[in-house]
């Protein structure tokens, strides 16, 4: 059934372009117009755009008939025959029929003729037109009216009508008319803020401030444009807000992601931890308890070898006593008497079970609940208060302030030409070695020193620099790192400041920076750490 319409539209598409070409031969003999409203679509009486034939034959625009059935409640159907489809047609561009209507376009007939360009729903009409309007091109502010092309030739021929303002069609044109007086409204009454009409400014806005209304869209146009100007600049300052917390939601993501991953390691090690501890006690009890086992066991043998003893020595007793011979039952009685010396001792047996065991167990799960506990509190808090940065960054030095923290150098890592003083808050370099006690974590190949403070999250310092130059460290501290020059290694980063500029290096890569110079003596540095009168500070680093 598909092949069948598919090839109906095949034929009536040539039969299409059969009638082009014919009518263009007959145009180019008689130099008569052709009609192009074959090629135009039904729905919005316009050249056809991406057209499409439907199975009855007719075609339209893609979006034209899409949108006609897409607000069609029941089965879809044709706009001009009615004929329904079941199921919905599937719409493909039909590439000879386009090939068609851009050739109209290339030879400049692609412009339907005024009694084709019919106004629709949405469009202005022609105010001249009469019967069935066409679609208005141009509105005239003077003659407040609209017209179609063919109307509106006399505003373009006729001197007369040269000073008339044309605009783009308006539906709006009514509303330049004065209620009062019916004058077309070219005043504007700054005092009252509306517009007027010649005789409304020497009436009742005799006195007010009143200008054309072209003077004040001149001046309010520059309003305008700053507003916009503004506008557009907020917009800009939105965007990047909306980006940086697009950032901090990836990185909140990203963060979360991670300490999830690796909590869960970490308790994945505890239950190892715990279940090897469970296997190993386990295997202690079991262990003992073949040893206690055993040892029962081995009592219990002995024992009731003496119960067969006892009651071997009962029966010869029980037998002695029916003896009715007593020279008999005298010697019988001293050789048993002697024989008792052989006899076992009572045991006092005390089984010793697993009541400690079994109690230690408790205690250890009871301490572990409440360290878990208290664990878990803290984690909760630390969640909780996530550092996001939802803010406005700092602009003024009082804004950076609020991050500033108090911390000193640790003479341990000092070199030894480097002389602490103000309570280990000022470095300065020396030219003589300074009596420093060894210490591992000394620097001895340059002129640098650490913090002893760790800090982490958002933070800020000053630093004062002398005549020479001075260098502002951040670094994770490690073993890797603490005896290496700084900026030399990807856990580094320096800020170096010298009279004619300054540099940033890291990673073993040099960046000159182009700023200007301080103004003040000594130099300031405004950075987002913390330090003052610090030149090196670090933090730990977190696997």
């Amino acid at each position: 059934m598909e092949g069948v319409w598919v090839k109906e539209i095949l034929q009536r598409m040539l039969d299409q372009m059969l009638t082009f070409l014919r009518m263009r031969g007959e145009k180019a003999e008689k130099g008569v117009d052709l009609d192009q409203e074959t090629f135009c679509c039904s729905i919005c009486l316009d050249l056809l755009k991406d057209p499409v034939t439907i199975p009855c034959g007719h075609s339209y625009c893609m979006k034209c008939i899409q949108g006609f059935w897409d607000e069609e409640e029941k089965i879809p159907s044709c706009p001009q025959c009615r004929k329904t489809f079941i199921p919905r047609p599937v719409l493909v561009k039909s590439t000879m029929l386009a090939a068609l209507v851009d050739q109209l376009k290339k030879t400049g007939l692609q412009a339907a003729p005024a009694d084709l360009c019919y106004a629709g729903p949405e469009d202005v009409v022609c105010d001249v037109c009469t019967g069935r309007k066409l679609k208005a091109i141009k509105s005239c502010l003077i003659c407040l009216a609209s017209y179609c092309e063919k109307h509106l030739q006399p505003h373009l021929d006729a001197a007369a009508f040269k000073k008339h303002k044309l605009v783009e069609p308006s539906k709006n044109l009514q509303e330049n008319i004065c209620s009062r007086h019916d004058e077309v409204m070219k005043m504007f009454c700054r005092t009252d803020q509306k517009c007027i009409c010649y005789l409304c400014s020497v009436d009742e806005h005799r006195g007010h401030d009143t200008v054309s209304a072209a003077a004040e869209r001149t001046e309010r146009q520059r309003e305008l444009e700053e507003s916009q100007q503004q506008i557009q600049q907020r917009i800009q300052d939105r965007e990047k807000e909306v980006k940086l917390l697009q950032q901090e939601v990836e990185a909140i993501n990203h963060s979360a992601d991670q300490t999830v991953k690796d909590s869960e390691k970490i308790f994945t090690e505890m239950i190892r931890l715990i279940q090897k501890r469970s296997c190993d006690v386990k295997q202690q009890i079991r262990s003992q308890q073949q040893t206690e086992v055993s040892r029962v066991k081995d009592l219990q043998k002995e024992l009731k070898k003496e119960i067969t003893e006892l009651k071997r020595r009962d029966a010869e007793l029980k037998q002695l006593s029916l003896t009715e011979d007593h020279n008999y039952f005298v010697r019988k009685w001293y050789g048993c008497l002697k024989k008792s010396d052989s006899f076992l001792p009572v045991h006092s047996i005390q089984l010793q079970h697993f009541n400690k065991g079994q109690s230690a167990v408790p205690q250890c799960r009871n301490k572990f609940q409440e360290l878990l506990d208290e664990e878990f509190k803290e984690i909760c808090q630390t969640v909780t208060h996530v550092d996001v940065f939802l803010f406005q960054e700092p602009k003024a030095r009082a804004d950076f302030l609020q991050y500033s923290q108090q911390i000193t150098l640790d003479p341990n890592t000092a070199n030894s030409y480097l002389f602490l003083s103000e309570e280990n808050r000022k470095a300065t370099c020396m030219a003589v070695g300074q009596s420093y006690s060894s210490h591992p974590e000394r620097f001895s190949i340059k002129f640098q020193v650490l913090s002893r403070e760790s800090l982490s999250g958002r933070c800020y310092w000053e630093v004062k620099k002398g005549f020479g130059g001075i260098s502002v460290v951040l670094l994770y501290k490690n073993k890797s790192t603490v005896k290496k020059s700084f900026g030399e290694n990807e856990n580094s980063w320096v800020l170096s400041v010298f009279k004619r500029g300054f540099i940033f290096k890291h990673n073993n890569i040099t960046y000159p920076i182009r700023a200007p110079a301080s103004t003040k003596s000594p130099d300031h540095i405004h950075s987002a750490a913390s330090c003052w009168t610090v030149v090196v500070w670090s933090t730990t680093q977190h696997s």
